[in-house]
């Protein structure tokens, strides 16, 4: 047996090799990332590319239903590029809907409708009765959804609850414009001759759950006026404490004194406060008035000619004498035998058949008789 060999490593023994392999060893180009083209279609629905045309591995692209279409419920609506640079499969989540439901006003949607927004042809929906509104049993409360992805047309399946009976309004009215139904309002107004203390209107309104007035009835007061005005030197007949509308006074005079206006006068309402419908009379005595002013009488001129007689017998000469005499004044005159002559301007005088002299002036007569002697005894003196 020879001895053993040393062995050779193998790599030298590729040495020879190494000029083949050579081009083997160098460094290999880097690994290129999948790319996935467009997105695929989706029957009544678009991507949102965003303007890109490459997509690379995970890339999500989320679709939009169109016009008129709306997204299933609980079916995706998005693709993924995957490693094997092929989108993921979608299947078709956009179909044809109504509307949301109708908003009715006496009546709202169930909870089970009221998130929901996919509404496919003959698909219905269900309503519940609005607070103050009563189930109607007879009329059905669902809607549903037509060919021409319309609504049904709604019945009335709630009614208005009805208000209690308002009552009577002592002394006034209460005006039911319609009825007496949820919503609906009724007026208050008081008599002639009251006034309203309170509201003037009410309404039938929801409270806790249930439909009452939201004013309480008001009160209709009676209208007083202000005491009767006092007159001077008069009186009021059968006073009373309080007046009310309509009733009447009347009114007197002392003894001595004459009424001046109108005797009775009642109490009327104004803007809803008591006045009377007229001033008081007054009370006037005879010697209230004013007195007519005195007539003026004017003085009377008498023209007397006297006969002077000398104390030699001579030719009497006649001296004319004026004589003012107040018409007021009245002198009493005795008798006098003594003839003479007189002469006056003055209208209305007389003679008297002794041969004196009277004056009349108005309703006054004045006797000159012994004027006319003292005026022809001064003459002899002289």
């Amino acid at each position: 047996m020879s001895p053993a060999r040393p062995s050779v490593p193998a790599a030298l023994r590729l040495l020879p090799l190494l000029p083949l392999l050579l081009p083997l060893l160098l460094p290999c180009p880097p690994t290129v990332r999948g790319d996935c083209g467009l997105p695929p279609e989706v029957p009544n629905a678009l991507p949102a590319l965003g303007g890109n045309t490459s997509f690379p591995e995970r890339t999500t692209i989320t679709y939009t239903c169109n016009e008129g279409f709306v997204k299933i419920p609980g079916k995706p609506d998005s693709v993924i590029c995957l490693s094997d640079n092929q989108w993921s499969e979608v299947a078709e989540f956009c179909n044809r809907s109504c509307d949301v439901p109708t908003r009715l006003l006496f009546a709202s949607l169930k909870k089970d409708y009221s998130m929901q927004n996919y509404f496919p042809v003959g698909s219905t929906v269900e309503y519940e009765c609005r607070p103050g509104y009563r189930r109607d049993p007879s009329q059905p409360v669902k809607l549903t959804c037509l060919e021409n992805l319309t609504w049904s047309k709604p019945a009335e399946f709630c009614k208005k609850k009805q208000c209690p009976n308002p009552g009577e309004l002592q002394n006034g009215h209460i005006n039911i414009t319609t009825d007496i139904l949820y919503g609906s309002p009724i007026y208050f107004s008081c008599n002639t001759g009251y006034k309203l203390v309170g509201a003037t209107s009410s309404y039938c309104s929801l409270l806790d759950n249930t439909v009452k007035w939201s004013k309480p009835l008001p009160e209709c007061i009676e209208i007083h006026c202000p005491e009767p005005p006092k007159i001077d030197n008069g009186y009021i007949q059968e006073e009373h404490e309080v007046y009310v509308y309509r009733q009447s006074i009347t009114y007197g005079c002392n003894k001595g004194f004459t009424l001046v206006g109108k005797s009775s006068i009642y109490c009327a309402v104004q803007d809803n406060e008591g006045e009377w419908s007229d001033p008081p009379p007054q009370c006037k005595g005879k010697s209230s008035g004013p007195k007519p002013p005195p007539t003026p009488q004017k003085p009377t001129t008498v023209n007397i000619s006297t006969t002077r007689a000398p104390p030699t017998p001579q030719k009497l000469t006649t001296k004319p004498i004026t004589v003012n005499a107040p018409a007021t004044q009245r002198t009493p005159v005795p008798k006098a035998t003594t003839s003479f002559h007189a002469t006056s301007t003055s209208k209305g005088k007389e003679m008297s058949p002794s041969g004196a002299v009277s004056l009349i002036y108005g309703h006054t007569c004045i006797t000159l008789t012994v004027l006319l002697v003292t005026l022809v005894t001064i003459g002899y003196l002289n």
